[in-house]
């Protein structure tokens, strides 16, 4: 499909990458990971011609499409939402005109065994097979389909694009991508604007995507789900690892520590070969064996060791001042911009210790309640907050807050009082500012620098309650999971706006959904909350389909005869039987879990070899309950092709 060969590329003497080939076919799902400034988004800019390499070249298969979705995009806002969304399918009409085109100039042959009579039959067969890959008879379904997928309500379709923001029209352009069906898909960061119902429902499309893609993400669990290959980049070279991102990660630990060692070796070498050079470089005695180990230095091939492997950031939250037991208290809380409604009769209690997520889809007010909170919006109902709480905020858009005026010295030292002013050297460089970078201006920072500088600031003062929004935005991976385990460390309370699970999984002690102008309380963590709606879905589905079965059979009585009436039941009570027997066995199944899961959080029976049994008995009853899912899901739509054999199925 695709090769990229031998590729170098240098800016003003600084060579960005070094040499590297790969290729890419169908079916390859591959990760493009590598710190900030790697360039991963280079090489997709090379891949669509954007960017031209200093050496080395690009091959595409002639009849190549591409799908690329940059991180940032010039928009045009002409249309509404549906109507630029149906651009996606020009291809289509312009296939269809092509086709019309070669079955005139068919009809009019009559040199059936010749070669170009041929060429034309294969070439119409291609154009068709590919119309028909696109579906070109089900547009409308496919574009309500992708955009509700991607979280747009019916009621937006009509809506001019101009009145969304960044973010969302992000989304318009990522749904214009999928439904053009491109054979090769590049994605740079799809994730950023998406929340968790949106970030699932992308999982599930690209998995079902047949063609190739190229994905650069920070979202662990994201890559883990979608690909199936690794790559690598470092030291303006790459590493190709034929495994998906959990498992590359330990591969590539492996390497970095062999890689380490290695160049640990070499400086040793080194030090010891110019301490003899210095030791005898005017002694004639020593002359050649002087200009051998010259020549040696000059000749050896350099190990290079990456600065993460050297430096990473690293801090901790100063502790929290005594407070109340209740940190915050809200009482039908309601919340509405200009009459238009974002939530009702919101009741709930966060008591000090508890780490809160606050999760749903974008819109639906998880920044409006942070906001509330910090005393930043008004409202109506009840909101107060305990006994000397005192709030440290991490905004959404903290980096934009910045005064890009400033130095980075000058950004803590203005806010900094106290003793704590003699110690923000070691605080920024704690933050991996160090040198000169603490004399550069805001401005001069990257999306990343300007999200350590802010949480930097964070540390200057204590506090007992952090409202973190989306905080892991322009983190590379390696910053997010310091983060991570710093509020793991952290003995306050923490509120957390996030969709990235990976982070949230083990943090979260408590999820609160935002739903519909409502929230639901689900104690314990992200994995116990996706479960649940894993759950609720599951039995939605399954009763709607009932009632629409159920429905159907009365309306087909009188089209039936009686033995074949009778047979039908027969079989269709077989496929009922089996999904209520499934349906115990999972309600079991979870029933068994629950009571292992208790045990391992009672402290008083706790012991290791006890612990891992548990662990272990509950592993196996989860990969065999998921069997279970899975069967059911089968007999559902096995019950739903029965009751319906001639509607169309929206996977």
């Amino acid at each position: 499909m695709i090769s990229v060969d031998d590729i170098h590329l240098s800016y003003g003497g600084f060579d960005l990458f070094r040499g590297f080939s790969f290729m890419l076919k169908d079916g390859d799902r591959a990760g493009l990971v590598g710190r900030n400034g790697a360039g991963k988004t280079t090489i997709m800019k090379i891949i669509t011609g954007e960017v031209v390499p200093s050496s080395g070249r690009v091959n595409k298969q002639s009849d190549l499409t591409i799908g690329y979705l940059p991180q940032h995009l010039n928009y045009s806002d002409t249309t509404s939402v549906f109507e630029e969304v149906n651009t996606a399918f020009r291809e289509i009409m312009d296939m269809k005109e092509t086709l019309t085109e070669l079955e005139k100039q068919i009809s009019e042959r009559t040199d059936y065994e010749s070669a170009g009579y041929l060429d034309l039959c294969n070439h119409y067969n291609e154009i068709s097979e590919r119309i028909s890959i696109l579906g070109s008879d089900k547009t409308e379904e496919q574009i309500e389909k992708t955009l509700t997928g991607l979280g747009f309500k019916r009621s937006d379709f009509t809506r001019p694009t101009a009145e969304f923001s960044g973010g969302w029209r992000m989304r318009i352009e990522l749904a214009k991508i999928l439904l053009k069906k491109p054979m090769l898909l590049l994605l740079d960061e799809p994730t950023n604007h998406l929340d968790m119902p949106s970030i699932q429902w992308l999982e599930e499309t690209l998995s079902d995507f047949t063609g190739a893609l190229l994905l650069v993400s920070h979202d662990r669990i994201f890559l883990d789900t979608v690909t199936n290959r690794t790559i690598e980049i470092s030291l303006g070279k790459i590493f190709d690892y034929k495994v998906a991102y959990s498992k590359f990660e330990s591969l590539s630990e492996e390497r970095r520590k062999q890689n380490y060692a290695a160049w640990e070796n070499q400086q040793k070498l080194i030090k010891e070969t110019e301490d003899f050079v210095e030791r005898f470089r005017y002694k004639a005695t020593k002359a050649v064996q002087v200009q051998s180990r010259i020549k040696q230095l000059e000749k050896l091939d350099r190990i290079e060791v990456e600065q993460t492997d050297a430096q990473v950031m690293r801090f901790k939250f100063l502790p929290s001042p005594s407070c109340g037991n209740i940190i915050v208290e809200a009482k039908n809380l309601k919340k509405a911009y200009n009459a238009l409604p974002v939530f009702d009769e919101v009741n709930f209690t966060i008591e000090k210790g508890e780490r809160v997520a606050l999760v749903g889809r974008n819109g639906e007010g998880k920044t409006t309640l942070s906001r509330i909170i910090i005393g930043d919006l008004s409202y109506e109902g009840l909101m107060k907050t305990g006994h000397q709480v005192k709030i440290g905020y991490y905004a959404q858009n903290q980096h934009l807050l910045l005064d890009e005026n400033k130095t980075v010295f000058q950004t803590l030292d203005d806010v900094a009082v106290g003793d704590v002013r003699t110690k923000l050297r070691d605080i920024l460089g704690s933050f991996l500012f160090s040198g000169e970078d603490i004399d550069k201006k805001v401005v001069m920072l990257s999306g990343g620098e300007k999200a350590r500088l802010s949480l930097a600031r964070l540390l200057l003062s204590p506090f007992n309650l952090l409202i973190m929004d989306e905080p892991t935005n322009h983190l590379d991976m390696m910053s997010r999971d310091i983060l991570k385990k710093s509020l793991l460390h952290y003995d306050g309370t923490i509120i957390i706006v996030s969709h990235d699970r990976y982070f949230l999984d083990g943090l979260a002690t408590r999820v609160i959904e935002f739903a519909d102008g409502r929230i639901k309380d689900y104690p314990g963590n992200i994995a116990d909350f996706l479960y649940s709606k894993k759950m609720d879905n599951l039995r939605s589905m399954n009763a709607a389909k009932k009632e629409v079965a159920a429905a159907k059979a009365v309306f087909s009585d009188t089209k039936t005869g009686y033995i074949e009436k009778k047979e039908q039941e027969r079989a269709r009570r077989k496929i009922v039987n089996r999904i209520e027997k499934l349906e115990n066995q999972i309600a079991g199944m979870e029933d068994e879990m629950a009571l292992i899961e208790k045990s391992l959080s009672d402290p008083s029976i706790y012991n290791q070899s006890l612990h891992t049994e548990l662990l272990n008995k509950y592993n196996e009853l989860k990969k065999q309950n998921d069997g279970y899912l899975s069967d059911w899901e089968m007999a559902t739509n096995e019950l739903d092709a029965f009751d319906n054999p001639n509607a169309i199925t929206e996977n």
